[in-house]
Parts: structure tokens; C-alpha cells; sequence
């Protein structure tokens, strides 16, 4: 199972920019970048505070997705 994310879209259409994400998040801007690349997974606290800040359903800004690698 990979952990997708849709952050770069959603950054995209509220007008942030990966440092203000970060901000909002109470994370580092590095690890936005990881996260949007995939090569991050958060911990739930994280991912809902996320998908809080966009207003989205978490589910709607992280999915699992079967067999791809």
C-alpha cells in the first residue's frame, strides 16, 4: 500500500506556498517537500491537521492506494 496525497494541488488552489503550509502545520518546510514527493508518511496528527487547513475531509488530501510501488 502507498500512502498518496493530493497537498501540491490543494497548496496550489489556496495560494500557499510550502513554507506557509509548513507554518500552518507546525512542521518544516522539508517536510512538506518529503511529503508531496511521497517519501514521507505522517502521523495522524499531522494529516488531519492538514486536511483541517484546507478544510477537506482527510480522506480527500491522503489516500491509500494498492498495488503500486
Amino acid at each position: 500500500m502507498i500512502l498518496k496525497n493530493r497537498l501540491k494541488e490543494l497548496r496550489a488552489r489556496d495560494g500557499l506556498n510550502q513554507s506557509e503550509l509548513a507554518k500552518l502545520a507546525g512542521v518544516s518546510r522539508q517536510s512538506i517537500s518529503l511529503l508531496e514527493r511521497g517519501e514521507y508518511t505522517p502521523s495522524v496528527i499531522i494529516a488531519i491537521t492538514i486536511a483541517q487547513i484546507f478544510k477537506e475531509p482527510v480522506e480527500n488530501v491522503f489516500s491509500l492506494v494498492e498495488g503500486e510501488e
